[in-house]
Order: structure tokens, then C-alpha cells, then sequence
């Protein structure tokens, strides 16, 4: 539940932003670990980990997507 929590937010962040963005909810084990995941649920911003073990506020997800487009 808390990956879904996780995806919710992400689009209600890319959404309010005004950006385009394609979200991919990657559920496959091999996929997360290839990634170097350690904990989920996480965030990753063009193939970079941004966040990981938690979910964020909107705020908190804006910011990462602000530092990490820019």
C-alpha cells in the first residue's frame, strides 16, 4: 500500500507541477534490485534513486522532481 501511496503522490505532484513526466510502477524484484534499491517503497528520477523507505509529502516529491529536472 505504501508503493501505491507512493505512485498517487508522485502523479498528484507531476500533475499540479504542470510537467510531463511518464510514471512506471516497476514491481519486479530483479528490476528494483537492479536499481540498488534496499528498502520500498522508492522514487527514481531518470534512473537515479531520489528517495527510498518512505513516502513523501507532494511538497517533498515537488522539490525532488524541481532538483532533479533542473
Amino acid at each position: 500500500s505504501r508503493c501505491k501511496s507512493l505512485e498517487q503522490v508522485t502523479r498528484n505532484a507531476v500533475a499540479e507541477m504542470g510537467i510531463t513526466a511518464e510514471i512506471i510502477k516497476v514491481e519486479d524484484i530483479v528490476k528494483i534490485m537492479n536499481y540498488g534499491v534496499m528498502q520500498t517503497p522508492a522514487l527514481v528520477i531518470d534512473e537515479k534513486i531520489a528517495l527510498s523507505g518512505r513516502v513523501p509529502s507532494l511538497t517533498e516529491i515537488q522539490e525532488l522532481l524541481t532538483k532533479f529536472i533542473n
